[in-house]
């Protein structure tokens, strides 16, 4: 993780000067110059938990036009109760030092609010041409896939305010409940944006201590033990309840509850939902995989993935016989994780990165372009 340690004990200085030393990718330091500060490593656990989250969200979508057979409908509802509350405590763990300061401004303008537009009208054409509707681009109602980016857009422009307050996580909860006792409309998909919005407040305020606790041997059986039991809950009770619960968006009356069940029910979630989630991480592998590099990319395989659900879904794949079998199911989801893990890859992102993370220089004040000549100034002069 990224420990923590006091500054070493001050060493007296040897009377002769100490040879230079080279980091693997950097060049030799030149005489005279100050050392240059190396870059902190990734940690191999939160991209192996990403990369595995993706593929959650890869296989959650490619079963919910299966939801007939009851292996589908059963991990549908499981997997759906913990794979985005995951993603977005992820999220807000990193996003704690995230401040209005102008390199971080610009990057959630080009990393997040341009792909959030990229993509609405994508998905809208795409629908469109389909021939499922009539061509219409909103970018207050989010489409598809999109909502979270215009969430974590939100999120994080109200880091600073949960950073000040004494009771973030109370607060937003209270936010979060109240929220669906009135409908709010569709308009950003508000219900999401504040409904889920405790799991990125959690994230915010927890430590790499916490997740080193994650990390024993003991925490990793009790979290297997809890996603066994979860995933046999999910299938207890996938005909008992209205699987809308799952989706976070809609208020209590539109699921035909009162507020005082519709709470109760909340809270149930948000209990199961963060119990799922640390067991979860107990099952991460610690160390640096096959995979962990694609963890760096989960945002190519969520928003464009649903490209190819949606394209099986307009040519009515979906309807093939095999597929509504139990091996029909098995093989789905081995083609959705294959799909997944693909669209994490280098030549995806090659190919996608102008519009999933643009530069965009040219749209910012106080940046110099590339080439660009440097303005003198009165130093320069004398």
């Amino acid at each position: 993780m990224f420990p923590t340690s006091s500054p070493p004990a001050q060493q007296p200085r040897p009377p002769w000067p100490a040879p230079p030393v080279d980091t693997p990718g950097s060049a030799p330091q030149a005489a005279g110059n100050a050392p240059t500060p190396r870059r902190k490593e990734r940690d191999p656990f939160f991209d192996n938990a990403k990369f595995l989250a993706i593929l959650l969200v890869v296989v959650g979508h490619s079963l919910a036009n299966l939801l007939d057979v009851p292996l589908a409908k059963g991990l549908y509802i499981f997997i759906y109760m913990f794979h985005m509350p995951l993603f977005i405590v992820i999220t807000g763990y990193f996003s704690r030092n995230w401040t209005f300061s102008g390199g971080k401004a610009r990057k959630l303008i080009t990393n997040v609010g341009v792909p959030y537009v990229v993509f609405e009208i994508a998905y809208s054409l795409y629908d469109w041409l389909a021939g499922r509707n009539e061509l219409e681009i909103s970018l207050l109602k989010p489409y598809f896939l999109t909502w979270f980016l215009c969430a974590l857009f939100m999120w994080r422009l109200s880091t600073p305010v949960w950073q000040q307050i004494r009771w973030p996580l109370a607060v937003a909860m209270v936010f979060s409940l109240l929220s669906y006792m009135s409908d709010l409309g569709s308009t950003f998909n508000i219900h999401r944006v504040i409904g889920l919005l405790p799991f990125y407040v959690l994230g915010l305020m927890l430590k790499p201590a916490h997740f080193e606790l994650l990390k024993r041997p003991a925490a990793r059986m009790a979290g297997i033990v809890t996603l066994v039991c979860g995933a046999g809950a999910a299938f207890v009770v996938m005909n008992h309840m209205n699987k809308d619960w799952i989706y976070w968006k809609d208020p209590h009356d539109e699921l035909g509850v009162g507020n005082l069940v519709g709470t109760l029910m909340r809270l149930g979630m948000f209990g199961c939902a963060i119990v799922l989630v640390a067991a979860f991480l107990t099952i991460v592998p610690q160390r640096r995989t096959w995979f962990t590099g694609l963890g760096a990319t989960t945002l190519y395989a969520y928003l464009l993935h649903g490209f190819v659900t949606r394209l099986l879904q307009f040519t009515d794949w979906w309807g093939a016989a095999w597929m509504h079998t139990v091996p029909g199911v098995l093989a789905v989801m081995a083609g959705a994780v294959v799909a997944g893990t693909f669209l994490c890859s280098k030549p995806v992102v090659r190919c996608m990165s102008w519009a999933l993370e643009p530069k965009m220089t040219w749209a910012f004040t106080g940046l110099r372009r590339p080439g660009a000549a440097r303005p003198v100034g009165r130093a320069d002069q004398r």
